[in-house]
């Protein structure tokens, strides 16, 4: 269910907040845009996750997306080069997976959590450098969120990196003869 959910609400969050807000080119629409697509990714997410995580992770996500395509488009100048796309792409991952990663610490150990939050920089960096190759003729129109193509190898590496997050740990207990 997760890939599905990050292949599906990464596209239909950009588009929306695209339509609504336009290129990511000022603090306003960076944040603006990234609380749109974020709330409606996160949301897809939560929908995978919601037997796992509660509904805070669509929060954590929208504010988290918006506080890192903010602090990140702001700090590369609202550039459009591969390494300004990679490092804004970092940037939204440190602000989006340390949210997330609060609303998973309930539900995992501390240590897992924080593995949540360092695998979203290089993981959004990465999706990014592979949408600056894929479009690169539609990147000046500054997409609050990476392409189809980087969508896909972010929902690889999340998949990931989740799927053994998640993974409860149970005793093991045997029982020899039956009474």
């Amino acid at each position: 269910m997760w890939p599905l959910a990050i292949v599906v609400g990464f596209p239909i969050g950009g588009l929306v907040a695209n339509a609504i807000v336009g290129q990511v080119d000022s603090v306003g629409s960076a944040l603006a845009g990234g609380l749109i697509a974020g709330a409606i990714a996160g949301a897809a997410q939560w929908l995978a996750l919601r037997r796992l995580v509660s509904w805070a992770w669509v929060a954590a996500t929208s504010v988290g997306m918006a506080a890192g395509l903010t602090a990140g488009a702001s700090l590369v100048d609202y550039g459009i080069s591969r390494g300004d796309l990679g490092l804004m792409g970092a940037v939204t991952g440190v602000c989006t997976g340390g949210l997330q990663a609060l609303v998973l610490a309930p539900r995992t150990s501390p240590g897992k959590a924080l593995l949540w939050a360092a695998g979203g920089p290089p993981a959004w960096a990465l999706a990014w450098l592979v949408t600056s190759y894929v479009i690169t003729g539609s990147v000046e129109e500054r997409f609050t969120n990476f392409g189809a193509s980087g969508t896909l190898l972010f929902a690889l590496l999340t998949s990931l990196l989740l799927a053994p997050l998640l993974r409860r740990s149970f005793p093991v207990t045997t029982t020899i003869g039956a009474g």
